[in-house]
């Protein structure tokens, strides 16, 4: 081999080996970082932006695809102490042609965050009304998709701005009593008996918290190594006291059951999915919600725990647009009569 070869062989070694050692850095040294990058990857490669906007000296920050059409927008708010990027999973199986937005609830990733702002669920209600008028979204009916803590904040919307909402979807929703206490309340039950209620389930500080957090929300063992772990908790721990400060505000007596004191205000279509086998909020809230709402359309999965976006993707995105095209037929219908 000659010179030139060999050299151009070091020049090409050398090209691969720096992304593959930065890689191999960042998954040892700041696996956070590398969540990170994998989150603005995700977005990029799905055609996601983001944006913000303000309402007086509020700050909102969003993800989007699309411009309105003919089909209602949708409008898509995350879970306790998650953030716009959880919904990329099912924005993957959407349609691009679907006018999506997926916003980062009050204190959460880019929203302000405020000692003085009222995290409760009508609280939260009020600043994603804001938010709705901010970027105009309330011009025509939207598709309202709500999970967890998000579909608690979705459903009161729904029953205080009937205008603003077409049709609406509740994943696994908190705000409802339930006959049967789950995993998680009884963990809850517990921990405020023994006067540990610092040690919340859904806050981890530690890798092996957040590997136990990841089998009380999942059915589905996924097997998740110690470096990225780290990295999860890493990325949490500066907001873990924000964290805390939220939950006792949702589980107070003035935000804990919203969803079932406006449940019988819903007028709008109604999607309910809820994992089976959920640990967190017992699935027999589904049969609550069909007995209160008129035209409520309930679909329990199977082998399916509380975070559904996350184990059924693709079947929640289908769903979701079965849904919708029921709708659209049965307006059409109407239309036709």
């Amino acid at each position: 081999m000659d010179l030139d070869m060999l050299n151009m062989f070091v020049i090409a070694g050398g090209t691969l080996a720096i992304p593959i050692l930065a890689f191999v850095a960042s998954f040892l040294l700041w696996p956070s970082a590398l969540i990170r990058i994998y989150y603005w990857y995700w977005r990029r490669a799905l055609g996601m932006q983001v944006r913000y906007v303000s309402y007086d000296d509020y700050q909102f920050c969003y993800s989007y695809r699309g411009r309105p059409g003919y089909r209602p927008s949708i409008l898509m708010l995350h879970g306790f102490s998650a953030h716009k990027d959880m919904w990329l999973s099912i924005v993957k199986f959407l349609p691009k042609n679907l006018h999506l937005i997926c916003v980062d609830m009050p204190g959460h990733e880019g929203t302000t965050r405020s000692d003085l702002d009222d995290y409760s669920i009508s609280g939260q209600v009020k600043r994603i009304h804001q938010f709705v008028e901010c970027i105009k979204l309330n011009k025509k009916p939207f598709h309202l998709v709500g999970t967890s803590m998000g579909g608690n904040v979705a459903g009161v919307y729904a029953a205080q701005y009937p205008e603003d909402i077409c049709s609406l979807t509740l994943i696994c929703p908190a705000g409802l009593p339930s006959a049967t206490d789950s995993k998680f309340i009884k963990q809850l039950r517990e921990l405020q008996e023994s006067k540990r209620i610092d040690r919340i389930p859904l806050i981890p500080s530690t890798p092996e918290e957040m590997a136990e957090m990841l089998k009380l929300c999942s059915y589905v063992r996924f097997k998740v190594p110690q470096q990225i772990l780290q990295g999860l908790v890493d990325v949490r721990i500066p907001h873990n006291e924000f964290y805390r400060k939220l939950f006792l505000e949702i589980v107070d007596e003035k935000s804990r059951h919203s969803l079932h004191e406006n449940m019988s205000k819903i007028k709008a279509p109604t999607q309910v999915i809820w994992g089976k086998q959920d640990q967190v909020l017992d699935v027999s809230g589904a049969s609550v919600l069909a007995g209160a709402i008129p035209d409520c359309h309930v679909y329990i999965l199977e082998n399916c725990g509380h975070s559904v976006v996350v184990e059924r993707p693709r079947k929640t995105a289908n769903l979701i647009l079965e849904f919708l095209a029921l709708l659209h037929s049965i307006d059409n219908n109407k239309k036709q009569a």
